[in-house]
C-alpha cells in the first residue's frame, strides 16, 4: 500500500477525539524503539502504567495491533504511530520479534496469492468499510438537510441566539457522520453568526452553499464523473495517492511558483503552494501537512522561480489540486503577465460557475498600488478598479517595494478579501506570506 499522507491517516480516526489525541502522540519524544520495514510500522508508546504500549501497523491493510486496552479501532496510539510516519519521522530499522511475530501470524492467516503494490489486504473489508461510512455520510446528510428545511420554515428570528449552538452542535454530527468538508462548511457558517452588521447576508450564502452540497450529493449518480467528484471532495471523501499518480490527469511544463500560504496550528501545519504552467496556463495547488509541530517538506522551488515538473490532478470538475514530480531543477523566471482588477474577478467568477464550492483562487494583479480603504486596505489598477486585502493582513514589505509605484502582485482570493503572496520588485520576487 502507498505511505498515507496526514490527511488520509486523520481519515481512519474512529471519531474526533480519537483524530485529537493521535495528534498530540504524532511527537518522536512520546516514542521509543520506533521503526518501519516494507511491511510495517512500529513502536513503543509511553502511557501510564509502568509497561509502554507496543503498537504495530501492517502498512498493507493498514491493520493495526497495540497493547493498549482501548477499543477503539485504529486507538490513537496507531494513528500516531502513522501520522510520525506520514511525516518522515520513523526511520528503517529491522523489525523487533514481538512485531514480526505478529506479521507473520496475520500472513499465515491469509490463505491467498501475494498482493501488488497498492492492492489492500481485505479487499471485502475495504468494500465493507466503504459502504458503512457511506451510509454514515448519508444519515449526516440526511439530518442536515431537516435542518435546513426547519430554518426555512421558521426564519432566522432569534438565531443570532441559538444559531452558533446549533451549527456548531451540527458540525459535530458531521465529523461523526464521517463527513469532514462538510462539517468545516458548517463551522464556517457557525462563525459568522453575529459577526457584524451583515452577518445575516453572509450566513444565507454559507447556509446556500450547504444546501447545494446536500442536494449534489441526493443525486450522485446522476451527476457526471467529474462533478461527482468534486462533490465527494467537498464532503470529505479522500482519493489515494496511488490512484491520483495512476490515473489522474498528467500536464508536463514549467510551472511557475506564484507563492505559498502557510496556516499552522498546534496540531496540524497546512501549506498550500499555488503553480502556474508557463506554457499551458494550468493553475495547480499543491498541499502539505505536518503534524504535531513537525517541518513542512522542502518547497520544490522558491516562490519566482520555475520547476519543471509532470503535475498528476486529482479528479475533479475544475482541477486544481495535484502531485508534483520534478523532473530538472528549478529555474529562474521573469516577472509574471498579470490581470488587471476586473479580469482577475472575472476568472473568479469563473472558477465558481465550475466549481460553486471552489474557497480559493490564485491571482496574479499587474500595475497596482496598495491603497487605504477605510480601516483596511486595497490593491488599485490603473483604470481605478481595486480589490480588497484580507484585513489583519501586514502590507509593510508591498509598502516598501511598491513605494507607491506600480508592482505585479500575486496572492490568493476568496470572499473575504484577497490575501497577497509574492510580489516583484523588477525582476526580483520578494515573499510576502
Amino acid at each position: 500500500m502507498a505511505a498515507l499522507d496526514v490527511e488520509q491517516v486523520l481519515g481512519l480516526a474512529p471519531d474526533p477525539a480519537s483524530a485529537k489525541a493521535a495528534q498530540s502522540l504524532a511527537r518522536g519524544a512520546k516514542w521509543s524503539g520506533l521503526g518501519s520495514s516494507e511491511r510495517a510500522l512500529w513502536g513503543l508508546c509511553q502511557g501510564s502504567g509502568k509497561k509502554p504500549y507496543q503498537t504495530v501497523v501492517d502498512r498493507s491493510g493498514p491493520a493495526f495491533k497495540c497493547s493498549c486496552p482501548s477499543r477503539k479501532f485504529p486507538c490513537k496510539h496507531a494513528l500516531g504511530l502513522m501520522l510520525l510516519a506520514a511525516t518522515g519521522e520513523v526511520p528503517e530499522a529491522p523489525e523487533p520479534e514481538w512485531a514480526a511475530s505478529w506479521l507473520e501470524d496475520r500472513a499465515a492467516r491469509a490463505d491467498r496469492p501475494e498482493r501488488k503494490p497498492g492492492e489492500v489486504a481485505d479487499p471485502l473489508a475495504a468494500q465493507q468499510r466503504v459502504a458503512r461510512r457511506a451510509d454514515r455520510v448519508s444519515a449526516g446528510m440526511a439530518e442536515l438537510e431537516s435542518w435546513l428545511d426547519d430554518q426555512v420554515r421558521r426564519g432566522l428570528g432569534g438565531f443570532e441566539q441559538r444559531g452558533y449552538s446549533e451549527l456548531s452542535r451540527l458540525a459535530a454530527r458531521m465529523v461523526d457522520a464521517q463527513a469532514p468538508g462538510v462539517a468545516g462548511a458548517v463551522r464556517r457558517a457557525a462563525a459568522v453568526v453575529g459577526r457584524g452588521h451583515g452577518w445575516p447576508g453572509e450566513l444565507l450564502e454559507e447556509l446556500s452553499l450547504i444546501h447545494l452540497i446536500v442536494a449534489a450529493h441526493g443525486q450522485l449518480s446522476e451527476l457526471p464523473p467529474s462533478l461527482a467528484d468534486t462533490v465527494q471532495s467537498r464532503i470529505g471523501w479522500t482519493v489515494e495517492t496511488a490512484r491520483v499518480l495512476a490515473e489522474g490527469e498528467k500536464v508536463e511544463d514549467d510551472w511557475l511558483v506564484l507563492g505559498r500560504v502557510i496556516e499552522p496550528d498546534d496540531y496540524l501545519t497546512v501549506r498550500r503552494l499555488w503553480l502556474r504552467g508557463s506554457s499551458t496556463g494550468r493553475l495547480a495547488l499543491i498541499l502539505n501537512f505536518a503534524a504535531g509541530g513537525r517541518q513542512l517538506d522542502p518547497l520544490p522551488a522558491r516562490p519566482g522561480e520555475l520547476v519543471p515538473a509532470v503535475l498528476s490532478y486529482y479528479p475533479g470538475v475544475l482541477p486544481m489540486r495535484a502531485l508534483l514530480t520534478q523532473t530538472s531543477p528549478r529555474l529562474a523566471s521573469p516577472p509574471p503577465a498579470g490581470l488587471n482588477a476586473k479580469q482577475a474577478l472575472a476568472s473568479y467568477v469563473e472558477s465558481l460557475a465550475a466549481d460553486p464550492w471552489n474557497e480559493r483562487w490564485p491571482l496574479v494583479l499587474a500595475d497596482v498600488r496598495p491603497a487605504r480603504n477605510g480601516e483596511n486596505w486595497a490593491l488599485v489598477d490603473d483604470s481605478g478598479d481595486a480589490l480588497e486585502v484580507l484585513p489583519g493582513v501586514d502590507l509593510w514589505k508591498l509598502l516598501t517595494v511598491s513605494a507607491g509605484d506600480p508592482v505585479t502582485v500575486a496572492g490568493e482570493w476568496n470572499r473575504a478579501g484577497f490575501k497577497p503572496m509574492t510580489c516583484w520588485d523588477g525582476d526580483r520576487p520578494v515573499v510576502l506570506s
